[in-house]
């Protein structure tokens, strides 16, 4: 995008806010940089350049803009709608591997040497793996000292930096401002949310349209009791984080999602906010899915009626696969009351003062000792579920952010009892595959045949060729048409 300079500059002409996170503008005048929606005046094309990430403008030399705040903008869309190595790794440096494990463990993860990455990472953003993660620390560090009432030195280690001084100086040169000045200036401007005691509350963008209705409703009707739960217009949830555990409530509204976290360390508040960003599908395109969906005219006019229809994802993949498997040809119901047996019998205790979860949802390696003969479920069905926990809790079936779609497809289908669609759910739900498709899923071909469209597993196929590679965003809009409770906000 951001080597189309025509195209650019039209979008900064007209403050289109659709193409924020996909590129960004430095003015080589001001020495400042912006998303492409920023209110003020657009500078002269001569002075402007456009470069792919935060992290290139800063190691640029340009500060973010006072006015637009470029660190807040959605994500690039590019991430989750592919499934190559640099996607792969933004997906990780988002997550906080960076930060935990440095760039050889980025590499290790994605089966490529450091200088390969780091070359990749160059070539397509601008900036290697060390300034992507700086220029996340920094988006951190901001809010924090805009959210929070901590000491600025907690912000510092909270954030991911190494010393207070790093931290001062990357503030100042990322923002133009110290870290009090920033505090000062966002208590004058009105930025920070009510604060509860114990907890941080924040704003997660989107790019609009998003409809709310099946994206909260899915993660409502769902929710596995003592894990999840809908309260006071709000979807909550525990979240297990690499330094600790956080309870998340996430509240949908017309600009912006409410975000309150209450975490026992605060160095996993950048991949506490990322997994929420990941599960919710925030940093996805809807005009450029639209608009292709919108190309078969039998989807047409429900694109027409409710635009904006996001995938529901998860914050834990292995969770998901679990949960996949417990819900093979049983009822929503039957599915949460199997998965909260389990959570109840295996899973680790959380405090929850704000409200009424329980638990954490049980990890592989506490399920690897289950005895299969307390399921209450057919003996091939415990039979596929014992192995999937065995592959999890070995590490030899890595599922993640950060899987090869095509190859985890394959690990899975080797699996007893694994079929197309406990596959296929998996790779729309937990490993974020866009093109995704259930052809065979009841509610899915109920769908087309009352459209109209082929309702055979193999035709429906055929005739979703015209909707790659959004194939799971129709699967979202097929789904609205029937009269269940994932479709609809709960009261």
């Amino acid at each position: 995008m951001y080597t189309d300079t025509d195209r650019c500059v039209r979008a900064v002409q007209s403050k289109d806010a659709r193409f924020d996170g996909w590129f960004f503008t430095a003015v080589r005048t001001t020495g400042i940089y912006c998303r492409p929606s920023c209110p003020a005046v657009p500078p002269k094309v001569e002075n402007m350049s456009f470069l792919p990430s935060a992290a290139a403008c800063q190691q640029a030399g340009y500060r973010a803009c006072k006015r637009c705040r470029p660190d807040t903008s959605p994500g690039s869309p590019e991430w989750n709608a592919r499934a190559d190595a640099v996607a792969r790794a933004m997906r990780l440096i988002q997550d906080g591997v960076v930060d935990r494990e440095g760039v050889t463990g980025l590499a290790t993860r994605l089966g490529y040497s450091t200088r390969q990455v780091e070359r990749q990472l160059g070539a397509e953003l601008g900036a290697g793996p060390l300034a992507l993660a700086r220029a996340q620390r920094a988006q951190t560090a901001r809010l924090l000292i805009e959210t929070s009432e901590l000491p600025m030195g907690d912000v510092a280690f909270a954030a991911g930096f190494a010393s207070i001084r790093n931290f001062n100086e990357t503030v100042r040169e990322v923002f133009a401002l110290t870290p009090g000045e920033l505090r000062a200036r966002a208590a004058r401007a009105g930025r920070s949310e009510p604060r509860v005691p114990g907890t941080i509350s924040l704003r997660l963008p989107y790019r609009a349209p998003l409809n709310p209705d099946n994206l909260f409703g899915h993660l409502a009707a769902t929710a596995v009791p003592g894990v999840e739960e809908w309260r006071d217009g709000a979807y909550r949830r525990t979240l297990r984080l690499p330094y600790g555990t956080g309870v998340v409530a996430l509240t949908p509204g017309p600009e912006h999602i409410g975000c309150r976290l209450a975490l026992t360390d605060l160095r996993d508040l950048t991949i506490a906010i990322s997994r929420c960003r990941w599960m919710l599908d925030l940093d996805a395109d809807p005009e450029a899915v639209d608009d292709q969906l919108r190309t078969d005219p039998l989807l047409a006019p429900l694109v027409e009626k409710a635009p904006g229809r996001r995938v529901p994802r998860t914050v834990d993949a292995a969770e998901f696969a679990v949960r996949a498997v417990l819900g093979q040809q049983v009822s929503t119901a039957a599915a949460r009351t199997h998965a909260a047996r389990l959570v109840s019998a295996y899973g680790e205790p959380v405090e929850d003062p704000q409200g009424g979860l329980t638990h954490l949802f049980p990890a592989p390696e506490a399920l690897a000792g289950l005895d299969p003969e307390t399921l209450s479920m057919p003996r091939s069905r415990r039979t596929t579920l014992t192995t999937l926990i065995a592959a999890l809790a070995d590490g030899s079936l890595p599922l993640g952010i950060d899987s090869d779609w095509e190859a985890a497809r394959a690990a899975l289908n080797a699996l007893p009892g694994f079929g197309p669609w406990t596959t296929e759910i998996i790779a729309m739900r937990a490993l974020g595959d866009p093109d995704a498709f259930l052809p065979s899923d009841l509610g899915v071909r109920r769908a087309a045949q009352g459209l109209g469209l082929p309702s055979t597993p193999a035709a429906l196929t055929g005739r979703a060729a015209g909707w790659r590679p959004w194939r799971a965003y129709a699967v979202q809009y097929l789904w609205a048409t029937e009269d269940h409770a994932i479709n609809h906000l709960p009261v």
